[in-house]
């Protein structure tokens, strides 16, 4: 009866998709999101990708689990997601009283790699991996293809682990090793990663279609799985057919919402928000680009002349504390761009501003950009050059600007001379939060605040600033970890964390900088006071970036004590030497990732090493993830074996109607523990000189 029922379905999906044939029909979409986080269609993935930088956050809810991931598209042919899972039958942990009532909760990382393109004959093929590592609740992995036709898109793949539980084939590389027909049974440690069971264990079939129905909002979509669900975590589940519908009605071109009827007995149901960062723009309220009306002066610099052009610098080129100078024939102008992202636009302005009340016997212009008093990169341009572009070129006749980006040029005192002078003190009010995610004690903990932070100029090298953090909120009190396992020496450099949010007002940061810029590509900075939260100390970083080169390295070394979360303005007597040698490289054969590699010295004396990668999309939306492995074992280290998490940097004026180049972080970290931890240092070196870099703003 149900073979009857699946074959019937089968026919009015075909008998649609061959009248769509003679007819236009409209373009699906784009793809939907499972039940699990990815591209596919309920329980199962299919071979399709969304386009680069879509980012899907989705819940899905039935009577046994609730799915919460979110889903990045980081190129066109990898899928990343991250996923908790509410195991609604479970608890979390068996000690009485540690975790109260709340259920179970399981994370997860999904990838899937494409493998070749759809052609005109050929499916999308991908192969990917569910639950990679930690307990492996829905551990699999798969090879699946998918081929369009008409509004149909049809799958068919092989799965094994969940996906594969029923085993309605042989596994075939069984005949290959005899070691790939078992797989591990149970269920693995949380946070550890784990790939001897890949392909591994049983193996079955899945398929399915979906339908893009004539309204474009609602797409069908049925599925043949291969899970028995014979051994989930939430309990032996019955399972009346293995034939899965659903649909998904788009809401909004962001929004989706999800119904299905899965195992012959169960109702899912459930959204996805979805946006794309490379798509994310806003329209800006800004001052008119200056237009090019040429008024010569003479060979010395006019007051009348010079005061309009530091005033347009600074407010419609965005060069705070413009400096103008006058040496030989050139004309000199540096100054801190602060509006715009793209740091081009700002010398474009400058020029015209320049150009429109030149001295005669000018023939070159340089612009010099700093930060924080530090010369980043001087922008040379031929004045000749620069008119003729300007003024327009003879059809057929057009040249190449003349201009280029050389290390920073510094004219020294000159007689002709004009500024606008640095404002020493700045101050301000900021909101911060603070949060963990997925952790025993509560599936969400969180510290909610405000900031108020002044920093003061006493020199052009030396800056001394705080923040005074404010308590609004948190929940940090259900934080029972006592950090570490008992027969662990590991100190408690980070599980205080609890003793430490407890102050309802408490001085964040304090501390005294001195910058500098040695010349060549080399900068320093030397700092000490009240570093971040928990420390305190000394330290010092140098940094060799060469100017528009793929890669960077630096050094910071720092000796710190742990604050008195009782009386933060004492000191425990822990202390400890930390440090870290980090490289820094951005791969010419994938466009705007940055790798960076760090190794040494943590704040519980651990040695080790942190692999950091990120991605910056066209919007300036970067996202990235780390990971840290030390000579902690994963016994000393407790549940989750390893430090790592992910991160969002976004720009804020994808959010405000006026140029700025502030950003905004979230993190997100699994756990609290003590291996692998660093210093949360307030100023990072290669983040402060990002204008040396013509491919990372």
């Amino acid at each position: 009866m149900k073979t009857n029922m699946l074959l019937s379905l089968l026919a009015v999906c075909v008998a649609a998709a061959c009248q769509a044939q003679a007819a236009t029909w409209g373009e699906p979409i784009g793809p939907s999101q499972s039940d699990f986080g990815g591209v596919g269609l309920m329980q199962v993935p299919t071979a399709r990708m969304a386009k680069e930088g879509e980012f899907s956050l989705n819940y899905r809810d039935n009577d046994q689990y609730r799915f919460y991931s979110a889903s990045l598209m980081l190129f066109p042919w990898l899928e990343t997601t991250v996923r908790y899972t509410d195991v609604r039958t479970r608890l979390y942990s068996r000690v009485e009283g540690f975790s109260g009532d709340q259920s179970y909760k399981d994370k997860a990382f999904d990838i899937k790699l494409r493998l070749w393109q759809e052609g005109f004959w050929l499916p999308e093929v991908a192969v990917g991996t569910r639950d990679l590592g930690g307990t492996g609740l829905f551990d699999s992995e798969y090879l699946v293809a998918t081929k369009a036709w008409g509004p149909l898109d049809f799958t068919l793949g092989i799965g094994w682990g969940y996906l594969g539980n029923s085993g309605n084939i042989k596994n075939p590389f069984c005949s290959y090793d005899d070691k790939f027909c078992h797989r591990r049974e149970g269920f693995g440690s949380a946070g550890s990663v784990n790939g001897d069971e890949l392909f591994k264990g049983p193996a079955s079939i899945f398929g399915g279609i979906e339908y893009q129905t004539p309204w474009q909002p609602l797409r069908l979509k049925l599925e043949y799985e291969g899970n028995d669900y014979q051994g989930d975590y939430a309990g032996r589940l019955e399972q009346r057919s293995k034939v899965n519908v659903g649909a998904v009605y788009r809401l909004t071109d962001w929004a989706d919402i999800n119904a299905s009827y899965e195992r012959g007995n169960t109702f899912t149901f459930g959204f996805t928000l979805h946006s794309n960062f490379n798509a994310l723009s806003t329209r800006h309220l800004d001052s008119r680009k200056p237009g090019y009306r040429p008024q010569p002066q003479p060979e010395i610099l006019q007051h009348t002349a010079v005061a309009n052009q530091l005033t347009q610098l600074k407010y419609n080129a965005g060069l705070d504390a413009p400096n103008l100078q006058v040496k030989g024939r050139t004309l000199y102008v540096t100054g801190e761009q602060v509006k715009y992202r793209d740091t081009q636009q700002g010398v474009d302005r400058a020029n015209i501003i320049l150009m429109n009340d030149l001295p005669e016997n000018i023939d070159t212009l340089r612009v010099t950009q700093t930060r924080y008093n530090l010369p980043q990169v001087t922008t040379e341009t031929n004045v000749s050059s620069l008119r003729q572009q300007l003024e327009g070129y003879p059809l057929g006749h057009e040249q190449p600007l003349a201009q280029r980006r050389v290390d920073p040029v510094d004219p020294g005192k000159t007689e002709q001379g004009y500024y606008i002078e640095k404002g020493r003190l700045s101050y301000g009010l900021s909101p911060v939060l603070n949060q963990s995610v997925g952790g025993p004690e509560s599936f969400y903990m969180y510290q909610a605040g405000i900031n108020a932070n002044a920093d003061y100029w006493l020199t052009q090298h030396l800056l001394v600033g705080g923040g005074l953090f404010a308590n609004l909120a948190n929940n940090y009190n259900k934080f029972n970890y006592d950090g570490r396992p008992i027969d662990s020496s590991l100190p408690r450099v980070r599980t205080h964390i609890r003793d430490y949010v407890e102050n309802n007002v408490y001085v964040n940061n304090l501390q005294a900088n001195w910058f500098q810029y040695f010349g060549n590509g080399f900068y320093g900075q030397m700092y000490g006071g009240y570093l971040e939260t928990m420390y305190g100390g000394v330290g010092a970083e140098v940094l060799y970036r060469p100017l528009d080169a793929s890669w960077a390295v630096g050094v910071d070394a720092n000796y710190v004590k742990q604050r008195d979360w009782d009386n933060m303005m004492k000191f425990t007597d822990y202390k400890a030497p930390t440090g870290h040698l980090t490289a820094y490289w951005q791969p010419w054969f994938m466009n705007h990732v940055l790798v960076k590699m760090s190794v040494g010295e943590y704040l519980a004396k651990d040695k080790g090493g942190t692999i950091d990668v990120s991605k910056r999309f066209d919007s300036g939306v970067t996202v990235g993830a780390y990971a840290t492995l030390t000579n902690v074992s994963g016994d000393e280290y407790g549940e989750g074996d390893f430090t790592k998490g992910f991160y969002i940097s976004v720009p804020m004026d994808l959010f405000t109607v006026t140029h700025n180049r502030g950003r905004a972080q979230v993190n997100w970290t699994p756990l609290t523990r003590d291996g692998g931890q660093m210093l949360g240092r307030k100023y990072q070196l290669y983040d402060m000189t990002s204008d040396r870099d013509i491919h990372f703003r």
